[in-house]
């Protein structure tokens, strides 16, 4: 049975670094497992996302948060704005239920406009998965502007981190599987 994994990109517009990226990640992931992909970029949410309850959300943005929610793992990206993940990709978030992610496997993604960006990972995107309760793998992925050209990673650094964020979301994908094979099995 293949796992579910969503990926998601914080991008208002298509095509971007940030897709290209999430997108990089699910090859690799597809590359070592059968996966059922569902890629999302904020666009897709539609119009009148800037509600303040879940439901108002419109349609669209209500399966993003749904497919977010029922997945076995992530892959989300954000283009860094001020030093941070983008305000629609946060928004879209908040409007996901805390107990939804707990122990859920995410591999973190960014992109920005140079090395000085880098840290957004581990100063934005890895504190609000952990209010989550989520499991990020440990490697994180970023490309700065020159890493992506013409819709494909080009850098051999950022390849090598895509593999290893991969092969890690793969080993926590099995831990997970065992762990629900035994639920399964006690509940026999």
């Amino acid at each position: 049975m293949p796992v579910r994994i969503v990926a998601f990109s914080g991008n208002a517009r298509r095509p971007s670094r940030t897709r290209t990226l999430v997108e990089a990640v699910a090859s690799e992931v597809a590359r070592l497992r059968t996966i059922d992909l569902k890629i999302f970029d904020v666009v897709d949410a539609g119009q009148g996302i800037a509600v303040a309850s879940r439901d108002a959300l419109p349609l669209p943005a209500a399966r993003i948060i749904d497919a977010i929610e029922n997945a076995d793992a992530l892959i989300v990206g954000s283009p860094v704005y001020k030093g941070a993940y983008s305000g629609l990709f946060k928004h879209l978030i908040d409007f996901v239920h805390p107990e939804a992610l707990v122990g859920k496997p995410v591999a973190l993604a960014a992109t920005g406009g140079g090395p000085r960006h880098a840290l957004v990972v581990e100063h934005a995107l890895r504190p609000l998965f952990g209010f989550f309760s989520a499991q990020t793998v440990p490697t994180s992925v970023y490309a700065g502007d020159t890493e992506i050209v013409d819709g494909r990673v080009t850098d051999a650094t950022v390849l090598e981190r895509i593999a290893r964020a991969a092969a890690e979301l793969d080993v926590l994908l099995d831990l997970d599987l065992r762990r629900d094979g035994r639920r399964l099995a006690a509940a026999e």
